[in-house]
């Protein structure tokens, strides 16, 4: 075997890093094939080459796949990993080496003053490897290739599938194009998915954190927009119109950082809901004031359903509209006692994606709103998927000009379904079998947290048992653009468990991984782990 000791992993996980695999770049599809190739050489894929396979995408990017099965034993653990990084812009002036350990840490040493304290005392300890992906998460993916390895030499009593993915750091959609498949795999080789173990790292709860976390699910995600339709008008004459960065501006005020939305369960929060694209929608400058405007924001869950939390935002938006309608009745009988003049209509009408469909259809037919969406689609361009979205809103709201100014609560994607085996009997014995080895053979205390912070593609391995319909149906690229793993060919219901390294600032140039617990003390846990979860209810 190769990867089994932690000089074997250090090297296996440095050669992972040398491939820049950028989420949506030529380095992810490299990477892919370098782990096809790797694995394929081995002697268990000789003999079982369909076993191991490298999965097209619809971009033309690839998943991989590979199982290890023992002759006709059902029960098997998915060891999930994703092989994209964020893109190496911060590291500045040391960005030609953010994928080459080595050369980055001689580098860092020339010039360690550049270095934050904690960082630099790191370096110095040599018990450290920087670079980009070290942490998040190809030391993830190097521990379960070790385990896979171990799976091909019969160490367990049961089977092992590996899945690693491309993108999971900008939409996910590896994840979701392997979900269809994975359900595939399981009718063909009659598998029995008792549980799906990630290794993505431990994240620190606060700077300077030096506990150790296991996690028994992952937090959810949506990413909520406001389309805000106003009044154009001149500059000149700003009471015959509504401006609709005013509009947005309270929309703003009202949901960023706004604790209603923190959601706690047994002692874990979820940060507020912050701001992640604001903008109006003019193209130029002209004198002309801004009449739409859109405001996005990124809201986390756990626990809370999908009806609960999409009625929230409505009813914030609603607040918004009333507030706006109140502060413009107010700066307008300050501005009449220069200039008695009659207000014009400015009352706001709050309306649903889904709400602002059905609007234009009754207007305009439902025929004439899908041309006009399949024209949208046709001529996308370069849009991304934020913008997209924004720009079906905006085409719709034309067809509905009688409503006055308007706000449109929408969805963009990504989205991420909150999952959570924290109550599945199975998941919470591998958790204290763990728990116990490393404490008895380490001397590690090790907590288990119910939801992983960092998002995960995790979310989208219970999509069989939850309700996701006041998001999709309001999403306007759902079904045509991005869709979920739905309906008996496609989602699943898996336990799930993240059992991962240890390394500090994920997404920074400092980014770096611990050696001797990541590559020393972990793969003896996660084979502790494995064995637990194939043995039987």
């Amino acid at each position: 075997m190769k990867w089994q000791t932690e000089s074997e992993r250090k090297e296996l996980l440095t050669a992972l890093m040398q491939y820049e695999s950028i989420s949506g770049t030529t380095g992810e599809v490299a990477l892919a094939e370098y782990l096809y190739y790797l694995l394929r050489e081995r002697p268990y894929y000789k003999q079982n080459p369909d076993h191991l396979a490298l999965h097209p995408m619809k971009d033309g990017r690839y998943y991989l796949t590979a199982l290890v099965k023992r002759s006709s034993l059902s029960r098997t653990v998915l060891l999930l990993s994703h092989f994209d990084v964020v893109d190496t812009e911060d590291y500045g002036e040391f960005q030609n080496m953010a994928c080459k350990p080595e050369e980055l840490m001689a580098s860092f040493s020339q010039k360690s003053a550049l270095l934050p304290k904690r960082a630099r005392e790191d370096l110095a300890s040599g018990d450290w490897l920087f670079g980009r992906g070290a942490m998040d998460m190809k030391a993830g993916l190097t521990v379960q290739l070790s385990m896979l390895e171990r799976a091909m030499a019969e160490t367990f009593d049961g089977n092992v599938l590996l899945v690693t993915v491309p993108d999971e750091e900008v939409n996910s959609q590896g994840m979701l194009e392997a979900v269809p498949k994975l359900k595939e795999l399981k009718e063909k080789h009659n598998l029995d998915y008792t549980a799906c173990l990630n290794s993505e790292p431990m994240f620190e709860k606060y700077p300077g954190d030096e506990h150790y976390y296991m996690y028994t699910g992952s937090i959810g995600k949506v990413l909520a927009g406001f389309f805000c339709k106003g009044i154009e008008t001149h500059v000149g004459e700003p009471f015959s119109g509504l401006n609709a960065n005013f509009m947005v501006s309270e929309l703003n005020r009202l949901l960023e950082l706004n604790s209603d939305y923190c959601e706690e369960v047994d002692g874990e929060v979820t940060p507020p809901p912050t701001n992640l694209m604001q903008k109006d929608l003019k193209e130029a400058y002209s004198v002309q004031t801004p009449h739409t405007a859109v405001s996005l924001f990124n809201v986390l869950m756990m626990n809370r359903s999908s009806e609960e939390l999409h009625g929230l935002l409505y009813d914030t938006a609603k607040q918004a509209a009333d507030q706006i309608e109140a502060d413009l009745k107010q700066k307008t009988a300050e501005f009449q006692r220069f200039k008695p003049f009659t207000p014009i209509d400015t009352r706001i009408t709050v309306l649903t994606y889904q709400e602002l469909y059905q609007k234009a259809a009754e207007r305009s037919g439902k025929q004439e709103v899908e041309r006009i969406v399949n024209y949208a689609f046709a001529n996308r361009g370069e849009l991304g998927d934020r913008d997209f979205s924004t720009k079906i809103v905006s085409e719709l709201t034309t067809l509905c000009k009688e409503e006055g100014p308007l706000i449109v609560l929408f969805y963009s994607p990504p989205f991420y379904p909150a999952v959570s085996s924290t109550e599945d009997p199975h998941i919470q014995a591998t958790l204290k079998r763990i728990q116990i080895e490393a404490k008895k053979s380490y001397g590690l205390e090790i907590e288990e947290v119910k939801y992983f912070p960092g998002l995960s593609d995790l979310s989208y391995l219970q999509l069989e048992k939850q309700d996701v319909g006041h998001y999709t149906t309001n999403m306007p690229l759902y079904q045509k653009g991005y869709s979920l793993p739905e309906g008996e060919k496609g989602a699943l219901y898996v336990p799930v468990i993240n059992v991962g390294p240890l390394g500090k600032d994920p997404h920074k140039w400092t980014e770096r991984l611990h050696i001797p617990f990541s590559f020393g003390i972990l793969p003896e846990l996660l084979e502790s782990a494995i064995h637990a979860l194939l043995e039987k209810k």
